[in-house]
């Protein structure tokens, strides 16, 4: 792997088979009971620009489990919030840490931080990628159905960055890749493009729920609004209101498909309560997977 993990694209085939071994045997060892303080006397610093459940769970627990320290780094508590400029503070966390994660809002302000650090940056989510999150889902599906390969996922709803990394994704494995949202809200149109060029797998943009979820393997959805479109709230719910899955959506798909969702979920908007808590749905899975998948991200990188 490479220094820092951006987004899916910064990763090729091989690492992708990397992250998920070390994914698996980090799971059991858990799960038995074996120690693997593989990051002890580490440090990871996690910085937070946005709100979040499941990323700083999983960061912190994963480090606590693998030995090191993590620090939560709000902007608000440090310079950062007072006008530090980024190549600074990335100077500086340098010299005191081994590692920094980054939840906030432009792409550009991960990658800035990058360049500037000389330790691994990796990004927890911003506006335009959020690639753990993809890189668990798609451990989840090999736990599930044995292989991601030849597979059919079906994203239904905003073009947002979970989209895009799903589409970053197809780009470079071998799987189907099939996105229904409304005009309008597309996926970022140059992750699109320059997938659509480097493409490993088929990468199809549909109107119609139904069709895209038509034979799928995987049923994947997001809210509608995400951090930051708080104020599109009640027209995204117009727009967005036939672009969830429920049950008619699930009928479509192949009998043994599997129900997946990144959450925070508002049951009865982007997906059913049927649904989410029904017999095919995965989602606490999925979540219980980033703990593992990250773990093994730090350790490569760390």
């Amino acid at each position: 792997m490479k220094k820092d993990l951006l987004g899916i694209c910064d990763l090729e085939a091989a690492d992708f088979e990397e992250i998920w071994q070390k994914a698996e045997k980090l799971k059991k060892d858990l799960r038995q009971g074996r120690e693997h303080a593989s990051l002890k006397g580490k440090t990871l610093g996690m910085i937070f620009d946005k709100s979040s459940t499941r990323t700083r769970i999983s960061f912190e627990v994963g480090m606590y489990q693998l030995g090191g320290i993590a620090l939560f780094l709000s902007s608000r508590d440090t310079q950062i919030g007072r006008g530090e400029i980024i190549a600074d503070t990335a100077r500086m966390a340098s010299v005191y840490l081994d590692g920094i994660m980054i939840r906030t809002f432009a792409q550009n302000d991960v990658e800035e931080f990058a360049r500037h650090a000389t330790i691994p940056v990796i990004n927890g989510l911003t506006d335009l990628l959020h690639p753990c999150q993809i890189l668990s889902d798609l451990f989840t599906i090999k736990e599930k159905k044995g292989s991601y390969e030849g597979m059919k996922v079906a994203y239904i709803g905003d073009g947002n960055n979970v989209a895009n990394s799903w589409i970053e994704a197809a780009s470079i494995l071998p799987f189907e890749l099939a996105l229904a949202c409304p005009k309008g809200y597309d996926p970022d149109s140059e992750i699109m493009d320059r997938s659509m060029k480097e493409l490993k797998s088929k990468i199809s943009l549909y109107r119609d729920p139904s069709d895209a979820a038509k034979d799928a393997d995987v049923l994947y959805t997001d809210v509608w609004a995400s951090m930051g479109q708080e104020a599109e709230n009640e027209q995204r719910k117009k727009v967005f209101k036939n672009f969830k899955i429920n049950a008619q959506v699930l009928k479509k798909a192949k009998k043994d498909a599997i129900v997946m969702h990144c959450l925070p979920a508002h049951r009865g908007e982007e997906i059913t309560a049927e649904v989410l808590d029904g017999e095919q749905s995965v989602v606490i899975e999925q979540a219980e997977n980033r703990l593992h998948v990250q773990k093994a991200i730090l350790e490569i990188l760390l």
